[in-house]
């Protein structure tokens, strides 16, 4: 379907099971084709991402058994050693599947080519490339200087005192080099350069390394220290969490409402525990003056104590940490009059499109005033929104955020809607699932 007509929504209520959480699944599928052992994933993800991950296994020899109906898989480890030694992979468009099997085929001593979707290969992985070859790494551009597609062919690998990666671009490169570096065996200081971005999604990384067996000394946010003689081992069975972000725009249609109100909309597979930092979408929302709760494995968001239904409240914040929620507080933006400015995101400029220019000029088609600056926007709310037709770039979060437009009463038009298979390939049935009459 090249399009999909959203009408006005003038009610929201229910639940959400969320899918599996793509950066948690991506990880772990990882994680457990290194460690020693067998892996049962529970509540797994499927969509575009993780089959490209688990295709990328599968091609490198790991034994990997799934079944996408039940969310779950069966991974047996090869204890970091891929049997296939030469391979030719396919990444698509999926970040945590290029950046991460970047590194950890770069200590494999094989012969792999990695390419990618064409934004895939305008996406910068320079930084890792330059850390990688620092512990002996050869890895050749097949194009353009710091971008895939990549050649890499065997090092002499050896694991300096201390190695070096910058963070002020994307923290999947330091994301990748936790999980490839423990594979040398030797103790090794990984030291950042520039202001760490996206620090949640690192503190993932930690969390999920230590169910694998991996304790790694965090100094701040500034270095980490992988110890001596490190093994992946598996930890038998894991639970994928929800995916919180694909949790803010079903927690965001409780706090906008619709036209004629609604109810609260609770979402299940996340809670208080979360290790996912988007998790903190939650307190845009309660500054933004939604009614938020929170359980053990639930978060529910309504527009109970905002006195006849008045709007929410514009926000001028720093969404470093939460760079992916940030675009739906982004559409919370139109509802919200006045002028809200969203800082320190721009990391959107190196995502699955320029996601400033993108959400600039789509906000600008539903009567915003907008301003793209480097690293923010400043978005003024409409008297009242416009019907448009929204361009998703091929990017799933771009439609997947627009379809919250229909809560403002009007009809919008999602280009290219299947682009959401990337993460969340039932989003719109799922999304009318909370839509009232």
């Amino acid at each position: 379907m090249d399009y999909l007509d959203l009408a006005p929504v003038m009610r929201v209520g229910g639940r959400v099971c969320l899918p599996g959480s793509k950066s948690i699944s991506n990880r772990t599928l990882l994680l457990a084709a290194l460690a020693e052992g067998d892996t049962q994933i529970e509540a797994l993800l499927d969509s575009e991402d993780t089959r490209v991950m688990l295709a990328a296994l599968q091609r490198l020899g790991v034994a990997c058994s799934h079944a996408p109906h039940l969310r779950r898989a069966t991974i047996r480890g090869t204890g970091g050693r891929f049997p296939v030694a030469q391979a030719d992979l396919f990444l698509g468009n999926a970040g945590t599947a290029f950046r991460p099997l970047t590194a950890a085929l770069a200590l494999a001593g094989g012969d792999y080519r990695l390419s990618g979707v064409p934004r895939m290969h305008e996406r910068p992985i320079g930084d890792l490339v330059d850390a990688l070859r620092q512990v002996g790494a050869r890895i050749d551009y097949g194009g353009r200087d710091g971008f895939p597609p990549l050649h890499i062919t065997p090092g002499r690998i050896a694991l300096p005192p201390v190695v070096r990666v910058r963070g002020d671009v994307s923290s999947q490169f330091l994301t990748a080099l936790l999980l490839a570096l423990p594979l040398a065996g030797d103790a090794v200081r990984i030291e950042v350069s520039g202001e760490l971005i996206s620090k949640p999604y690192v503190d993932m990384t930690l969390n999920m390394l230590a169910r694998f067996g991996i304790a790694i000394e965090r100094e701040g946010w500034s270095a980490f220290v992988i110890p001596r003689a490190s093994r992946y081992l598996s930890p038998g069975r894991v639970f994928v969490e929800g995916d919180a972000s694909s949790a803010s725009y079903f927690l965001a249609a409780g706090a906008i409402g619709g036209v004629a109100g609604g109810d609260a909309v609770r979402v299940e597979g996340i809670g208080r525990g979360s290790i996912q930092g988007d998790v903190r979408f939650v307190e845009v929302l309660e500054r933004m003056g939604a009614a938020v709760s929170v359980g053990e494995n639930w978060i529910e968001a309504g527009t109970a104590g905002r006195r006849a239904r008045s709007p929410l409240r514009p926000i001028d914040a720093d969404l470093n940490h939460i760079p992916d929620s940030a675009m739906t507080a982004a559409i919370l933006a139109l509802f919200a009059p006045g002028t809200s400015v969203l800082r320190n995101i721009g990391s959107w400029r190196v995502k699955e499109t320029d996601r400033i220019a993108a959400m600039a000029a789509e906000l600008a088609k539903v009567g915003a005033r907008v301003e793209a600056l480097p690293d923010a926007l400043r978005i003024t709310a409409p008297a009242a929104l416009s019907p448009a037709t929204i361009s998703t770039y091929d990017d799933h979060r771009m439609a997947m955020c627009f379809s919250l437009v229909a809560l403002g009463g009007v009809p919008v038009r999602i280009e290219n809607p299947n682009c959401v298979a990337k993460t969340f390939p039932e989003y719109f049935s799922v999304f009318a699932s909370v839509c009232r009459p």
